[in-house]
């Protein structure tokens, strides 16, 4: 048996060698982009990276080898077409994304819609991003928000997007695929729940609670210390708190802000009565038109991959490559297709960005289907 030492020189010689022809191919690879940018030739071809992979990876003596060699050369196209993106946009090769930049939002003299009624957490949102006295206007439903702006009712919408303790409000994910709108902005505000009850109330009274679904969640340890209470859920927790006042009824209780009790003319029974007490959702600023301010910082975007093995790998490597910051990553069934996802992606950039272009240019290349949702 040899010794260990001479074995690791050896692997040093063989990795040596491997480093030279890495880069030898990286070379050529880039005269392979000379050709493509002269002749208009899209970087990606599947078909022929398919066909040379099953070439590479029969030449293995083992199934094991076969394997490895298959994910080597996979990573190392992969690496080579980032390249090739790179050299593109250098080039000034690059199909801008239907985006038109501003200097500020303008919403002055703008019409903001938001869900729910009066007191919503939306509704405190709104006013926290648009500030005091605009006009603005509720109505039943995130859908009936959404077609508010595409009708031109509205230049705004203020949609809750994720709570920190419930989760991403799926509904508005799948929302901003089926529009054609822009998100502009985002407001992070605290969430506070109380509950609230008739004036004449006590505590022991209440058998019904009334709240929107992803509070009760945002509650559930306090209602599971009280199973015996019936969970109903409603549009909003505005709403909740309209309910139980307009139905009079002293079991009856909502959990809302406090600001409903004031609203509403309840009693707040309860404070504080989140899980979590630093609980905050983050909303989304959204319009029909297609604009991002000029320092935005943030971009949000969702594409589909092939239903194959190292699929969304490849698609979040064109981040590490061109050093983006990915900070939020979620996915959602397509709508028709069992066991196929939709990824929804936030990372750090702006549209200007040479990096955010390489990225970009790369994902919509390799994925099924991209949407940028938004720079902001």
């Amino acid at each position: 048996m040899r010794d260990l030492l001479e074995l690791r020189d050896e692997i040093d010689e063989i990795d040596q060698q491997i480093v030279e022809l890495y880069q030898r191919r990286m070379g050529i690879a880039e005269e392979v982009a000379s050709y493509k940018i002269k002749n208009s030739k899209k970087v990606f071809d599947k078909e022929r990276e398919n066909s040379k992979l099953s070439k590479l990876t029969a030449l293995g003596e083992t199934e094991f080898n076969k394997h490895g060699i298959r994910e080597l050369f996979e990573q190392i196209m992969s690496v080579s077409r980032k390249r090739q993106y790179q050299l593109m946009t250098e080039s000034g090769i690059y199909e801008k994304p239907n985006f038109t930049e501003v200097e500020a939002l303008d919403y002055k003299k703008a019409r903001i819609v938001f869900q729910g009624v009066e007191g919503a957490y939306t509704q405190l949102a709104l006013k926290e991003y648009f500030g005091e006295g605009v006009d603005s206007y509720h109505v039943d439903t995130w859908r009936d928000a959404m077609e508010a702006i595409t009708r031109g009712e509205a230049d705004y919408a203020v949609l809750p997007i994720e709570n920190s303790s419930a989760g991403i409000v799926s509904e508005n994910y799948d929302l901003m695929v089926e529009y054609d709108h822009c998100i502009v902005g985002e407001q992070i505000i605290r969430i506070d729940h109380a509950l609230l009850g008739l004036p004449e109330a006590e505590l022991s009274d209440i058998t019904d609670v009334y709240s929107h679904p992803q509070a009760l969640m945002q509650c559930s340890k306090y209602l599971e210390a009280r199973r015996d209470w019936e969970k109903h859920s409603v549009k909003n927790t505005a709403m909740a708190a309209q309910k139980v006042k307009e139905d009079g009824k002293v079991h009856k209780a909502a959990i809302a802000s406090t600001l409903n009790a004031e609203i509403y003319g309840l009693k707040v029974l309860d404070e504080a009565v989140q899980d979590n007490q630093t609980n905050a959702t983050r909303f989304i600023i959204v319009t029909n038109r297609h604009i991002f301010v000029k320092d935005a910082k943030k971009i949000s975007i969702c594409f589909e991959v092939p239903h194959e093995s190292g699929s969304l790998y490849h698609m979040l490597s064109h981040f590490i490559f061109n050093g983006l910051n990915m900070n939020h990553i979620e996915s959602r069934p397509v709508q028709g297709k069992n066991w196929e996802y939709r990824f929804f992606v936030d990372f750090d950039g702006n549209l200007n960005d040479a990096a955010v272009q390489n990225a970009l240019r790369g994902l919509s290349e390799e994925t099924i289907r991209l949407k940028i949702l938004g720079n902001y």
